[in-house]
């Protein structure tokens, strides 16, 4: 009998906040049960694990005789605590296309197998699986270990769960000693010809095995798969039986620094940004290293590829038609997410097809007709036939209309049709605070504005702005009262774009400013704005550098004031593609993922905290790199910086990225939008109370911050818990030191020495990676796919009077206003793009589900209320931002033509919807 309590003992899973009697846990439920064995009348305490979050109506008596029967597998009922040595592991696995057809072949022509099996013919075909405890062998103090039990997935009965998705579940009997203790690890080896896909492993319903992972051949891996139960320890509380395996699985993540990666493995290391460029095709592609001194930069994922013929400092490219950049092998997107991706892909091809052959008929491919924009989209108003014989789009199509609508454009939500050649002035303040890039509004606390750059290369710090350019704008009062009322608010992409003016604008098609545009906060609690500086290098002293423009008063200057908005939509496309989109979340994002991958083992709390705002981030960063940031890529293709778009992100990386204010309060803080109040609620003022990004933002903010204060100071009550835990310090040195190398020298990085600063890092990391991803990524086609009202690019300056393109513009507004936009192919191509990144996948997960949470934190009760806290408190939010949306106070999104502000509303519908907060960069 002592084997039997030995083992039921295992299973209670003691916690040190368990020890006082009068402490009852809720989650396991705790029942006290007594058998007769033998003649003798035993009483065991038997945890009632949940399978999931929902209530059981569980009865005493014959049921939880179940319970101990299904916990212990018993083949009958006999003293001999020997018969207590078979426990059922039940495996999901998943299948890839190609393996699953093997399988049905092999189920109908078993014979083939043998045939074309070219594994060792000693090696027994199957997965095989030996289950480790948390205790040593005190005679070996190694850990004691089951036998390896292998199955054959091939000879599976039919009636086991496999419906032909590729998913495949099957069960495995392990054989135990007696007194083997709690399980804490299964070792799994794969001995088949093919990769399979290991999801989860489930011990009698009691231990749980998170594997999510790719188990490669023992042909590619020699060693055996390490995956632990899914208990949580620190480093220091690690099992005896448990520690070298803990520190092999990250040795093994780890890698050794050399060598080509390859597709199967699962190595996380850092590396430069030197493959950007294609030298070896020319000057013309050829691109700086992003990392180090002079274009510091974080650190992105190693490849170990080789160098370039022509310059070994940049490494190799790949053939993206026949393979992908490296990423460890459990990241790369698989299932619906890829397939979903290639199909928007298709759909981005289709859509591109009439723009191309319409604009091949016209000078320069160079839309002049605004019609042609305009049937771009399925929804748009009716044109009388004169505009349709000269809408040549789709009328090369001989096809019907329904297929016709295969090669337009969803209309986005944003979009009305009573002004559709610019942005509206209203329309332009409120998507500072409801829009594309929310986070780029600041308070205006110096006027007129000042440079921070050098002023014997770019001239005066002191702005062109005066006080008589917007005296008139500020319902009767003076500069400095509408400032000291916070009345005044500022987009400045001045610093950020001029010292790249001279280059950019140098390119062909490529026309920009360095732009400055002063708001007035009304009393309606919207933006007007009141005044736009633009801003050239000053290279001519006989040619002024900078002009303002102010609000229209005729036809002339409101097509120049039209012109003016144009270029600053265009820069506020830049600066939040390039800075706040790719910067601040996908770039700094990924030397922490990398760290938490190479140093938090996945037995560590703060691994499985983080876990779930990892996922596919290296993979999209990944892509990034083969398509979109690359030379000739979309970003350099699509936004007016062109092939100095990366470097700009590297100025602002170096001048103005601050960890420590990445955070949302801190954030707006810095930017002037809100002031320390404890009497506030989230204990901040917003100085424009209708800020939506801002409101919803904070909810979000607090409830993550919340979440994390529970789960930090449930598994470090004390500061010496923080400063000793070795793989914690280990991983947050790391991603500074090597993942943040260029910067690591700052001192405004959070000092990792209290269970507060824990939190306010880890608030930090997935705040970025799920509501600030959202809300710069999810409505960009909604926000930016009409292109006049807010174009990536700009191919002309605004006209002077002095020069001969101003009489071209005083003839013909309109069209010198659309030759200035980026043309009708280039508009198409945008748009696709932006139409692919703001779509959400079928198995997106959102922030506040609680899948698994039973089972991933077994026994731990004050997590699982946590997390379950933080459900109910993400509901309650979506359901606050629905009301706020009708809410007709609130004029920055509820109005007529004002679309609602649902970025941050947590869930979403698959698609281009505008809405949903993923746990994670997806995209």
């Amino acid at each position: 009998m002592a084997g039997v309590k030995n083992m039921l003992a295992s299973f209670s899973f003691p916690h040190k906040e368990m020890n006082s009697t009068n402490t009852h846990p809720i989650y396991p439920l705790n029942y006290h049960y007594s058998t007769n064995v033998s003649g003798k009348t035993t009483t065991y305490t038997v945890p009632f694990f949940l399978h999931s979050c929902k209530k059981k109506n569980w009865k005493t008596g014959n049921n939880l005789m179940k319970v101990v029967k299904t916990s212990m597998v018993m083949e009958e009922v006999k003293a001999d605590a020997s018969l207590f040595s078979k426990l059922t592991a039940t495996v999901s696995i998943k299948l890839s296309k190609e393996v699953n057809v093997v399988k049905k072949i092999m189920k109908s022509f078993p014979w083939l197998y043998s045939q074309n099996d070219s594994l060792d013919k000693s090696v027994e075909k199957g997965i095989g699986f030996q289950l480790v405890s948390t205790q040593v062998d005190p005679s070996t103090m190694k850990p004691k270990m089951s036998k390896e039990s292998v199955k054959d997935w091939s000879k599976c009965t039919t009636d086991e769960k496999d419906n032909d998705t590729g998913c495949f579940t099957f069960k495995v009997e392990l054989v135990i000693d007696a007194d083997f203790g709690e399980p804490g690890a299964i070792l799994v080896r794969n001995n088949y010809e093919e990769e399979l896909y290991l999801d989860t492993i489930s011990l009698e319903g009691f231990f749980h095995f998170s594997c999510n992972s790719w188990i490669q051949p023992t042909q590619t891996s020699k060693q055996k798969r390490i995956f632990f139960a899914n208990k949580a320890y620190l480093p220091s509380e690690t099992p005896k039986g448990l520690k070298d395996l803990r520190a092999k699985e990250l040795e093994n993540k780890r890698g050794d620094g050399n060598g080509v990666r390859l597709a199967s493995d699962r190595i996380y290391d850092y590396d430069t940004y030197n493959d950007l460029g294609d030298p070896d095709k020319g000057a013309k592609y050829a691109r700086p290293t992003l990392g180090g001194e002079r274009n510091p930069h974080p650190r992105r994922c190693r490849t170990g590829r080789p160098s370039t013929n022509t310059d070994e400092t940049a490494e190799k490219r790949i053939d993206t038609l026949i393979s992908s950049i490296y990423v460890p092998r459990d990241e790369v997107l698989e299932g619906a997410r890829r397939t979903e991706f290639l199909i928007g892909i298709w759909k981005g091809l289709l859509h591109n097809i009439p723009p191309l052959v319409a604009t091949s008929n016209k000078k320069k491919g160079i839309s002049r007709d605004l019609v042609d924009v305009v049937g771009l989209y399925k929804s748009a108003p009716q044109v009388d036939q004169t505009s349709l014989s000269r809408f040549g789009l789709l009328n090369f199509l001989d096809i019907s209309g329904s297929i016709k609508a295969m090669f337009k454009f969803e209309t986005p939500k944003n979009i009305s049709w009573d002004a559709i050649s610019y942005v509206r002035d209203d329309e332009l303040g409120r998507q500072t605070l409801a829009g594309m890039n929310p986070v780029s509004i600041e308070k205006l606390k110096v006027f007129p504005p000042v440079s921070k750059l050098d002023p014997s290369i770019y001239g005066p710090a002191e702005s062109y702005l005066k006080e008589e350019h917007i005296i008139s704008h500020l319902n009767g009062l003076s500069v400095q009262q509408a400032m000291d009322e916070n009345k005044l608010f500022i987009l400045d992409y001045h610093d950020i774009y001029l010292p790249f003016l001279e280059r950019i604008n140098a390119q062909e098609g490529r026309k920009a400013y360095g732009t400055r545009t002063i708001f007035f906060l009304t009393t309606m609690g919207t933006l007007n704005p009141i005044a736009i500086e633009l801003s050239l290098p000053p290279n001519d002293s006989n040619i002024p550098s900078r002009q303002v423009l102010t609000p229209p008063i005729d036809a002339t200057t409101n097509w120049l004031w039209q012109l003016g908005k144009a270029h600053v939509c265009s820069n506020d496309a830049g600066v939040h593609q390039l800075i706040h989109h790719w910067l601040r979340i996908h770039a700094c994002m990924e030397p922490f993922i990398i760290a938490t991958h190479r140093h938090l083992s996945t037995l560590h709390p703060v691994f499985k905290l983080l876990n779930p705002h990892m996922r596919h981030t290296l993979a999209i960063n990944a892509t990034a790199r083969e398509s979109l940031i690359c030379a000739e890529g979309t970003i350099e293709r699509d936004f007016s910086p062109g092939k100095y778009s990366m470097e700009m992100a590297c100025a602002a990386y170096r001048d103005w990225w601050r960890f420590d204010l990445e955070g949302l309060p801190a954030d707006l803080i810095r930017r002037g939008m809100a002031i320390p109040d404890d009497s506030k609620p989230h204990g901040l003022r917003l100085l424009i109370e209708d800020y939506p990004y801002a409101n919803d933002g904070l909810l979000i903010w607090s409830a993550i911050q919340e979440l994390v204060h529970s789960y930090v100071n449930y598994y470090y009550p004390e500061e010496n818990v923080v400063i000793s835990d070795k793989e914690l310090q280990s991983w947050y040195s790391e991603a500074i030191n090597v993942g943040h190398v260029d910067l690591h020298e700052a001192n405004w990085w959070p000092k990792l020495c209290t269970p507060n600063k824990l939190i306010e890092i880890l608030t930090i990391l997935i705040w970025i990676s799920s509501a600030q991803h959202a809300s710069l990524n999810f409505g960009q086609y909604h926000y930016g796919g009409y292109v006049p009202k807010r174009p990536p690019l700009m191919q002309k300056l605004i006209p002077q009077e002095h020069e001969l393109e101003y009489a071209h513009f005083v003839a013909d507004p309109q069209g010198y206003f659309l030759a200035s936009l980026p043309s009708l192919f280039q508009s198409t191509k945008y748009m696709a793009i932006i139409d692919i990144i703001s779509a959400h996948s079928r198995d997106e997960e959102y922030i506040g589900e609680i899948k698994d949470v039973c089972t991933n934190w077994p026994g731990e009760t004050k997590i699982i209320e946590a997390f379950y806290r933080f459900s109910m408190k993400i509901k309650s939010i979506e359901n606050e931002i629905e009301k706020r949306n009708v809410d007709t106070r609130l004029r920055n999104r509820c109005g007529v033509g004002v679309p609602p502000y649902e970025l941050l509303i947590p869930t979403s519908e698959p698609g281009v919807t505008g809405r949903g907060v993923p746990n994670s960069v997806t995209m």
